[in-house]
């Protein structure tokens, strides 16, 4: 349960002050032994707390979104999912999503009322695009509406040119590539809107797992593009819902 949710239960008589307090003291987080969970986050960041899989076991991963499951926390994101671990958490009598292709599970989903700004995804190529949907589920379940505009890199450029007038129609542009990464500087050439810059380590074996197409990125000519790190769709999602919250309060 939220903390404005908490308290207007105890205003309404649904819970006793006792139990509230009972709550409270789980501030600022919730020891687990395995982790410590920051379930007030959100107060502070604006986003609750995501849980990265990436060499987490099954049972240490089960053992977290049990936790979160109870406080009935809603759209918490888990990262780098695996298919192992979304067998075991089938397992639990939690409600949870599970995007394959983005390797993410929204815990408690729940729609969201508030938007704050439409941002658009675009990718190099196909193999981009797990890690453009990890940015996409991000920046949604934040309250931003999504426009997806897939395989449009330098390999055939003319598909980025026809599609601009999408992308003049978001406030964030986040531009995900591998190979030699490429694609952002053309974007951020072209518009006057930020552009997020998520490499990822798809590509031969000169590009290094991703290390070719972010030097790419970090070097662009073009001004003011933020890079993120290799395969990080969920920190540029992050990003670009802040950049929108600013816009909003503007």
């Amino acid at each position: 349960m939220e903390l404005t949710d908490l308290l207007n239960s105890v205003k309404s008589g649904k819970i006793s002050v006792e139990t509230a307090k009972e709550q409270l003291t789980q501030l600022p987080y919730e020891d687990i032994g395995i982790a410590k969970i920051d379930h007030h986050r959100k107060l502070r960041r604006g986003f609750n707390e995501a849980v990265f899989c990436f060499s987490k076991t099954p049972e240490q991963v089960v053992s977290i979104a049990t936790h979160f499951a109870d406080k009935k926390t809603p759209n918490v994101l888990f990262t780098k999912v695996t298919e192992e671990i979304h067998i075991e958490l089938q397992k639990l009598s939690i409600n949870f999503e599970y995007n394959k292709e983005a390797k993410m599970i929204i815990l408690n989903p729940t729609e969201v009322s508030k938007k704050y700004g439409t941002i658009a995804i675009v990718t190099g190529g196909t193999s981009d695009i797990g890690i453009a949907e990890e940015a996409a589920i991000t920046a949604k379940v934040n309250g931003n509406e999504i426009i997806k505009i897939y395989d449009v890199g330098v390999a055939g450029i003319h598909r980025l040119f026809s599609n601009m007038h999408l992308i003049e129609k978001a406030d964030v542009i986040i531009a995900v590539a591998g190979m030699e990464g490429a694609l952002a500087g053309v974007v951020a050439g072209l518009t006057s809107k930020p552009v997020i810059a998520v490499p990822t380590s798809v590509g031969y074996g000169a590009s290094f797992n991703g290390l070719a197409p972010l030097l790419t990125m970090l070097n662009s000519c073009a001004e003011g593009i933020g890079v993120v790190n290799i395969d990080n769709g969920y920190g540029a999602g992050c990003l670009a819902c802040q950049i929108t919250r600013l816009i909003k309060r503007e």
